[in-house]
């Protein structure tokens, strides 16, 4: 009697198991082929071995090796890539190495994905120069690269810092007839956009678009916020308005990023534009969003808004962070309101909200700079968590204040606690002490903060 059921249909359904994480319903279903008459094959199981590698872990995902020899089943080059990249997704790179080698001890060849998987858990771990020799290794082996291949490498290049060498790469296989896909070009754009070489990312864009490919929203998204960030607001503002007409849908963080630029520039009505737009295409509305219309809000001055945004906030069950807080107390202090503050910070630390470092480090800042020093060290000695931040912003506000001394003292502290202050903050308290004729003193603090630097 022939059964109606395949091996085809088995894997099937096995792989639809896995793809949605019932690894015992697949199980279940590889017993029951097995009892119909349907017998697995390798496919079968290095579907079930991917499965286990992805959501369950290495060690299940490695006996199903042993299952398959069991049944006379001789695992493949899949068999193992799944295996390798496992073990890449955990960051293990002596597991991968071993698994590398351990299919060559098995006399299976390995192939480009092999090498590609490999290569990319190299760039992962932080090793781009192995990851280097893994791909002249594929050139040395007159291997077939794939694009794929050719991605990992200029990704991980540019990743790393080396965008240079990343371009020159590119360039070198364009001369060998590689052609390049818009995925190539936006891995080139962001990584050129990481250095801050942003005219050269915008003649990559260029360079896209002459070659028939058509920039998609990470294109765009990308090129304008790093245009943003560096205050290229002119080029940034272009590319928002070129996506907006051509129809490009925007992700929440790509509009808060755009509504901070308005912001920083003091374009109060082109943001609050832009929040309307946000909430009329029912953007995913999250903290992040919240938090940049709080800072609008207070920028503005109207602490009252911003409190209600505070209500709504609670009434969709997010929870606040340390930006949130700090933005209510540094627009509290803003407006002069060094109490509101200060009663905002009881609220936090009653209630449990959320750590108050950063927020206090924003209060301190802003009482040293509303010339109320004292009350600023008072609240420093009575914080339980410091951080670099607190002593460098105070060590540098009793500098404008010319107590040299004092801001000595305290910077040596710090350095002895193990934290870092910033060196022209360091060079600040030394000249200090030297205008204000204490020589002496500062060279003892010279000679003690190489001793502590020398113990940390």
């Amino acid at each position: 009697m022939v059964c109606k059921f395949s091996t085809k249909f088995l894997n099937i359904c096995v792989a639809s198991y896995c793809k949605s994480r019932q690894m015992q319903k697949a199980e279940a279903v590889i017993i029951d082929g097995i009892r119909l008459g349907v017998l697995p094959d390798v496919v079968t199981y290095n579907t079930l071995l991917d499965g286990y590698c992805r959501f369950i872990g290495m060690d299940a995902a490695y006996s199903v090796i042993y299952r398959m020899r069991e049944a006379g089943i001789s695992p493949d080059v899949i068999t193992y890539n799944s295996l390798i990249a496992g073990a890449t997704r955990n960051c293990s790179l002596e597991q991968s190495l071993d698994l590398f080698e351990e299919m060559l001890q098995s006399g299976i060849t390995p192939d480009i994905w092999s090498y590609n998987t490999l290569m990319h858990c190299f760039f992962r771990l932080g090793k781009p120069d192995e990851a280097n020799r893994v791909f002249k290794d594929i050139i040395l082996k007159d291997l077939s690269p794939h694009p794929v291949t050719f991605n990992t490498m200029i990704n991980g290049l540019c990743k790393y810092g080396y965008t240079s060498n990343a371009i020159m790469l590119f360039r070198n296989l364009q001369r060998h007839g590689f052609v390049p896909q818009l995925v190539t070009y936006n891995i080139l754009i962001n990584g050129l956009c990481k250095v801050g070489r942003l005219k050269a990312a915008r003649r990559m864009l260029n360079e896209a678009r002459d070659s028939g490919l058509e920039p998609d929203a990470i294109t765009y998204t990308t090129l304008m916020k790093s245009c943003l960030r560096s205050r290229q607001y002119k080029h940034g503002f272009e590319i928002f308005f070129e996506m907006k007409n051509k129809g490009y849908a925007f992700d929440g963080f790509a509009y808060c990023t755009v509504i901070g630029a308005f912001l920083k520039l003091g374009r109060f009505e082109e943001a609050n534009v832009c929040m309307e737009q946000m909430i009329r295409n029912r953007m995913g509305i999250d903290l992040v969003f919240y938090n940049t219309f709080i800072h609008l809000y207070c920028k503005e001055g109207k602490l009252d808004a911003a409190y209600k945004l505070l209500d709504e906030i609670e009434s969709r069950g997010l929870e606040f962070d340390n930006y949130t807080h700090t933005i209510i107390t540094d627009g509290l202090c803003r407006a002069g309101n060094i109490d509101g503050a200060r009663r905002h910070l009881n609220y936090m630390y009653t209630t449990g909200l959320a750590s108050n470092l950063v927020p206090l480090n924003c209060l301190i800042d802003r009482l040293c700079k509303a010339g109320q020093i004292d009350h600023a060290m008072k609240l420093f000695e009575s914080m339980e968590t410091r951080d670099s931040f607190t002593y460098t912003s105070l060590v540098h506000n009793l500098c404008k204040a010319r107590r040299f001394r004092c801001a000595s003292k305290l910077l040596l502290s710090c350095i002895r606690g193990g934290m870092k202050v910033l060196k022209s903050t360091q060079r600040a308290v030394i000249d200090g002490l030297c205008s204000s004729g204490f020589t002496s003193e500062a060279r003892k603090l010279k000679s003690k903060l190489h001793l502590a630097r020398l113990f940390h």
